[in-house]
């Protein structure tokens, strides 16, 4: 009674906890058992939990056996397994698969070791352990000095129940039947614990007056006084089963809450010179995955392995931490780059490991996936896509699996985009070759007699008004408004993606065999990450919203006039598939161990160039609530900053605290009268020789302009120099004090790149304390402005421009777009991202132009109209001399070498 009392106590403490819990029970056992069932049942009834029996063959194979529990320990809703078998069934390969959490019996290696050491926190007494102990404490006033046989001992059992008996202060003798001194070892022990019964009686004359005889054995059959214990012990077994069950599933309740960080830092040692990067990140051995998971609080059920070193997170983390804190959210934004670029990876990777390596403050970045495009291209002009893992002491390791496919997600977009591709030719030539019944009689087929509608076959009747579910009902008219999309072969704005550079597939000719029957058209290819689907594996906030997003896309427009989407080509189920482990942001880690969900890779020119909503989502979670995310947004804060507030935060519904806005002495340099700087040419002396006179220019120019736009959203800005070895001190001291007077909360140098997270404390300090200013965000633009009105505050406040021009094409798309009802929708501007104008020429901060916006195109799923500023190619070309010339394998080692 008190042991059900108390475990009964616990189990309404955890419901207080979370209502919705039941402890739960598994039984395995080999053949019926009503009697066991029915004792389980009612003191199940009795303590308030779940019993579940599963009952095998009496001959059951070991397979069969290890199937069961394997199914059990990874069931959720179980919280402890009782293995009721016999003996021999109980294997090494069945206690293998058996979890050491849920293994309430105590029969595991795990659970034994830890009761030998003493550590009785961690795994579980065994119920018979639990009863004799229990027997023993109330039938003695004092256990010190007194003799326990232990008899017919044998395997977990005996070892557990002699080490906790021996804690007790209490001599332990263990015999089995045959032995020779059994009477003499009868006679002195204070009690008698028949673990299993032998053949022959214990005559009572044998025992000493008072003694404890009982037996944990059903089978003994010893005498009068074993078999009174024997009841007793059996129904203490019981119960204390039922006590470990509880206590299973507060352990399990638990872990579900948040857990303090136990991050294990990896210490650096920076060389001089600086190897190249692909030699640092082989230096370097990463903490196995599974490793860092469990240092940050993921639970083993919540990771995806993909070999030692990055695995999938599971989305229902961000349900286990529903009611959990954010952490606090920074932006590193640039000014506007250089061909070269500025090093936004960099700083963002050697901030995150300041934070938590030198800090000790719990930090993850977040950042896009890049494309394999550059990656064998050579080039950098295109690098919101390439070599986004970092450099030199700050940056993603193995830098060989982050640029080259990691988890498959850019390829499972190329799969799911094409699909809707060869969906849409392979619509327009049936429609054209066939007539309304023979359509009707493919698209609703009759399978063993039965016809019926697809679930999103009867979506698509609910859109079009007909509210019928018999295929037979439907009207000839309705049969044609159904099968027929008619769609307009030169309206489809759906292209295939490739992601690699292929400049001869920027336009091609599909349908020119003579199986196609004459349905050619012109149409064309992108690289892979300019695909709408990435756009929106980036803003999905869950499983559910990406599915709607991916049947929302627009893939063109009918003959009269109205939009065509992937549900009306029955192909957003489909695509969902293919994109269920894509939308798991992957786990990867820094040089010095600090973790970084690396998720989507968005065209940062013609989507809005930032890492995923759910990366950011649930790394905020798992920061806890003084933690730190840093994000990243592609190019100058112009456009990828821009594009963060104004579209990743209206389908976050996340605020962010501080930006950090990323300036070299090399960009500001240009930005005030320095000549050009080509990728793969010798850089102009200005760039190496000190030049306050441009360094400054550049600084009341672009970086004035830039940190003006941050504040525009009502953001603190933090300036990071990315210090390079050719500029001096002067120079970045000139830097820091201008972008200061120019409104910045703070501006520091930073030498990550040569010594890793110490290079970054003065940037991590400085953020710690801008995240604890007032922060009055806001967005640019109200949704209900009209769409034109939307287009002219980004090019008047952002870029600096007198107004916009609108061609005829772009005017007449917004007209259609405000008819079909995308009026609301927010604004991504695809421009060129070596200027704020639409002129790369034009440094520094261009004023009174007119933005041409020559046209205007739609991403539905994604959730934003893309209005195109000059000529933006979506598909990159090749140079003369590819990188791929450098890049080769090691049949002996495997070892790369060319890549970076």
């Amino acid at each position: 009674r008190e042991v059900i009392e108390v475990t009964k106590e616990m189990i309404t403490v955890l419901q207080r906890r979370n209502p919705a819990i039941r402890p739960s029970l598994a039984i395995i056992q080999a053949g019926e058992d009503d009697g066991l069932l029915e004792i389980n049942k009612k003191m199940a009834r009795r303590i308030g939990l779940n019993v579940t029996q599963i009952c095998l063959a009496k001959e059951c194979s070991e397979i069969e056996i290890v199937t069961e529990v394997l199914k059990l320990s990874e069931d959720p809703g179980v919280h402890g397994l009782y293995l009721h078998l016999p003996q021999a069934s109980l294997t090494s390969r069945v206690l293998t698969a058996l979890k050491p959490e849920k293994d309430v019996d105590g029969l595991s290696d795990l659970n034994t070791g830890c009761l030998i050491r003493g550590d009785l926190s961690a795994g579980f007494v065994p119920p018979v352990t639990s009863a004799v102990l229990e027997w023993l404490s109330k039938h003695h006033v004092t256990l010190e000095g007194k003799t326990v046989l232990i008899l017919g001992g044998h395997g977990t059992f005996e070892v557990t129940l002699r080490c906790l008996i021996e804690r007790q202060g209490i001599e332990v003798v263990v015999s089995d039947w045959t032995s020779k001194n059994l009477k003499s070892q009868v006679m002195r022990a204070d009690a008698v614990v028949v673990l299993e019964a032998g053949k022959k009686n214990l005559p009572p004359t044998w025992f000493k007056p008072g003694a404890l005889v009982f037996s944990c054995d059903p089978t003994s059959k010893t005498g009068t006084l074993f078999n009174t214990c024997m009841h007793y012990i059996i129904i203490l077994q019981v119960t204390f089963r039922r006590h470990n069950v509880a206590q299973s599933c507060g352990r399990w309740l638990q872990e579900q809450e948040y857990q303090p960080w136990s991050l294990s830092s990896i210490s650096l040692q920076p060389l001089t010179p600086v190897p190249s990067d692909i030699e640092i990140s082989r230096a370097h051995t990463p903490k196995p995955v599974s490793q860092l998971a469990k240092e940050i609080g993921l639970l083993p059920e919540e990771l995806e392995v993909y070999g030692r070193s990055k695995a999938k997170v599971r989305l229902s983390l961000l349900d286990r931490l529903h009611n959990q804190p954010d952490g606090k959210y920074v932006l590193v934004a640039g000014i506007t780059p250089t061909p070269l670029g500025e090093g936004k990876s960099t700083v963002t990777i050697g901030l995150v490991q300041a934070l938590s390596a030198h800090l000790k403050l719990n930090s993850f970045a977040c950042l896009r996936q890049p494309s394999q495009g550059p990656t064998f291209w050579g080039e950098s002009n295109l690098l919101c896509l390439g070599g986004a893992a970092g450099g030199g002491y700050a940056q993603v390791i193995p830098m060989e699996e982050f640029n080259l496919h990691l988890t498959g997600d850019i390829h499972a977009i190329t799969a799911a985009n094409n699909l809707v591709a060869a969906a849409i030719d392979a619509r327009i030539l049936h429609e054209s070759t066939q007539s309304d019944k023979a359509l009707y009689n493919r698209l609703v087929p009759s399978v063993n007699g039965v016809r019926r509608f697809s679930p999103i076959q009867i979506s698509r009747l609910c859109r079009l008004g007909i509210d019928k579910t018999d295929p037979a009902s439907l009207t000839p008219q309705e049969i044609n408004t159904f099968v027929r999309l008619d769609l307009d072969p030169s309206k489809i704005t759906w292209h295939r993606v490739l992601d690699t550079n292929d400049r001869f597939l920027r336009k091609i000719t599909v349908g020119q065999a003579s199986t196609e029957k004459g349905q050619t058209r012109e149409t064309g290819f992108d690289i892979a990450v300019a695909s709408e689907i990435m756009a929106i594996l980036a803003l999905a906030d869950g499983l559910e919203d990406m599915k709607g997003r991916l049947a929302r896309m627009v893939v063109g427009t009918s003959r009269s006039g109205q939009p065509v989407t992937a549900e009306d080509l029955g192909v957003s189920g489909a695509l969902a598939v293919l994109m269920k482990d894509a939308i798991k942001p992957t786990l990867m880690q820094t040089l010095e161990g600090t973790p970084v969900f690396v998720h989507a890779g968005p065209f940062a020119n013609i989507a809005h160039g930032n890492s995923s909503v759910l990366a950011d989502k649930l790394a905020l979670k798992l920061v806890g609530e003084d933690g730190f995310v840093v994000t990243e947004a592609g190019f100058g804060a112009d456009i990828g900053m821009e594009k963060f507030f104004n579209i990743k935060c209206r389908a976050s519904g996340l605020q962010p605290d501080v930006v950090v806005l990323v300036a070299t002495v090399r960009a500001l340099k240009m930005h005030g009268g320095g000549p050009n700087v080509s990728a793969g040419a010798p850089l102009p002396r200005e760039y190496i020789d000190e030049n306050l006179s441009l360094a400054a220019g550049g600084c009341h120019s672009n970086l004035r302009k830039q940190i003006q736009i941050a504040h525009l959203f009502g953001v603190p800005v933090v300036v990071a120099v990315n210090v390079f070895k050719t500029d001096t001190q002067a120079e970045v001291d000139l830097v820091c004090q201008i972008a200061k007077e120019c409104g910045a909360f703070d501006a520091v140098p930073c030498h990550h790149w040569a010594q890793g997270g110490r290079g970054c404390v003065d940037l991590a300090r400085a953020v710690t304390q801008a995240t604890r200013r007032p922060n009055n965000f806001q967005f640019l633009y109200d949704l209900q402005l009209p769409l034109v009105d939307k287009i002219r505050t980004i090019a008047q406040k952002v870029y600096g421009a007198a107004d916009i021009e609108l061609s005829p094409d772009a005017k007449a798309k917004l007209d259609y777009y405000n008819q079909q009802g995308y009026a609301s929708l927010p604004i991504c501007m695809a421009k060129t991202h070596l200027s704020l104008s639409h002129m790369p020429e034009k440094k520094g901060a261009p004023t009174g132009f007119i933005l041409p916006i020559r046209d205007v195109r739609a991403s539905i799923g994604a959730g934003f109209i893309y209005p195109l500023v000059g000529t933006m190619s979506t598909m990159p070309g090749l140079p003369t001399r590819p990188c791929f010339y450098d890049i080769d394998l090691d049949p002996a080692t495997e070892e790369i070498s060319g890549l970076f």
